[in-house]
């Protein structure tokens, strides 16, 4: 969520930040404006009346001193007290709505974000290593693994539906390679803390990071306990410190986490609809981090480096964008995308996500820090960012290291890995 205060005292940016993300039709800001001075009023209204109820209370208890009758002016206390309540119960209602618009309104961007409407819009900032040469045609993965028996795109239909799978031998063996490889990187080169936590997490943890209430629909929500299978294991990572004041002489803190993903991909409709690109379940590895405001924009570089470096040490091409305006999520201030090269789609595709919140999640969560005792509260900032997805790094191994005779080359790395899981 974003300062109220910029609401309140500039109005102009939040419509710009509106316009520039194209999502004009995220909030109806008179409504908010005209609420947020209601609100501002009753709140007015109720100090002046508890002032003026603690004025008379004060007249009431002097008049017994002397021996007088106070009944009139008590009287007007419990009056007084009658309009507190009923103020109080207005600002309750309004309260309510009011958060809720609030919590709709898209983070503020960060000042070096390109304005611009869609994907297209988006700027490669750079590019490592160099297309794989072929002397045959490329094999998109879905039919390599299809060809090798490890994919089992019908059973996963017949299973759960469409857009889900099912791994057999070397591909599972593959990803679970994968995921260990990612986790020992993160933890022993790159500071971060494993964690395991909950795929199911309620709605306070699904708002503290800003998927609800506006994207609701988006997700798997169980309705009957108000507990929803997570999108990423940023929900339950950064909720680690939701409602709690952190240390702040133990920030810099970064997490990390493997596990499912669920997303509904309903505004996916069409794209992708065959292989690992696109699923409704997905294996990832999450890197979170929380640090001081200050640093914040430099950890977000160093973050999409610690999720490069998998992709270095795996040898696969890739390419690093900036996302435009539009194209950046409602939480972020500012994203970058790693999209790696896929030969056999003939095309790149993004492989992590990695984005600086700024203050806005955890002013949703409540998660602050403070270095001496005795001095204010502030909000950390968090970041996070996929390190990287682990079924789509496995299609961009089963792409890149495709043989003629339609077998996969394993890559070096992973063959340690590997070996542990036969």
């Amino acid at each position: 969520m974003i300062d109220p205060k910029i609401v309140r005292d500039n109005i102009d940016l939040v419509k710009h930040i509106l316009k520039i993300r194209r999502m004009e039709d995220a909030v109806d800001i008179t409504k908010l404006e005209d609420m947020d001075a209601t609100r501002r009023q009753i709140i007015a209204k109720i100090d002046e009346l508890r002032t003026m109820r603690n004025t008379l209370s004060k007249e009431v208890g002097a008049l017994k001193q002397k021996g007088q009758n106070p009944t009139d002016i008590m009287e007007k206390v419990r009056s007084i007290g009658n309009d507190i309540k009923q103020y109080e119960e207005q600002i309750v209602s309004i309260e309510e709505t009011y958060t809720t618009m609030m919590l709709s309104i898209p983070n503020m961007l960060h000042e070096s974000v390109p304005i611009g409407n869609d994907e297209h819009d988006n700027v490669v900032m750079r590019t490592w290593g160099q297309k794989p040469y072929f002397d045959f045609e490329p094999k998109p993965h879905y039919d390599l693994g299809t060809q090798l028996n490890i994919l089992d795109f019908e059973r996963g239909v017949k299973i759960a539906g469409a857009r889900f799978y099912v791994y057999r031998g070397l591909a599972a063996q593959l990803e679970r390679a994968i995921i260990n490889f990612m986790l020992d990187l993160h933890t022993k080169k790159h500071g971060y803390t494993e964690v395991f936590g909950p795929f199911i997490v309620n709605d306070e943890s699904m708002t503290g990071t800003g998927q609800y209430p506006k994207f609701m629909d988006e997700y798997y929500r169980i309705e009957r306990d108000a507990l929803s299978l997570i999108p990423t294991a940023e929900v339950p990572l950064t909720n680690l410190y939701r409602d709690e004041i952190i240390d702040g002489n133990n920030l810099p803190m970064y997490v990390t986490m493997q596990s499912s993903c669920f997303r509904r991909e309903a505004g996916a409709a069409g794209k992708d609809t065959r292989g690992l690109i696109r699923v409704h379940q997905f294996q990832k590895v999450e890197l979170v981090k929380f640090v001081e405001p200050e640093t914040s924009f430099d950890e977000l570089e160093r973050l999409v480096a610690d999720a490069e470096e998998v992709l270095q040490l795996l040898n696969l091409h890739y390419r690093v964008v900036l996302l435009c305006s539009a194209d950046t999520s409602a939480s972020s201030s500012k994203t970058y995308d790693i999209e790696v090269w896929m030969p056999g789609l003939g095309r790149y595709v993004e492989i992590s996500s990695c984005s600086n919140f700024v203050d806005y999640q955890a002013r949703r969560a409540r998660i602050r820090y403070r270095k001496k005792e005795g001095e204010k509260p502030m909000l950390v900032h968090t970041l996070n960012g996929s390190g990287l997805a682990a079924g789509r790094t496995l299609a961009a191994i089963m792409e890149n290291y495709q043989t003629r005779d339609g077998n996969i080359t394993i890559p070096e790395l992973l063959k340690p890995y590997l070996e542990k899981s036969i």
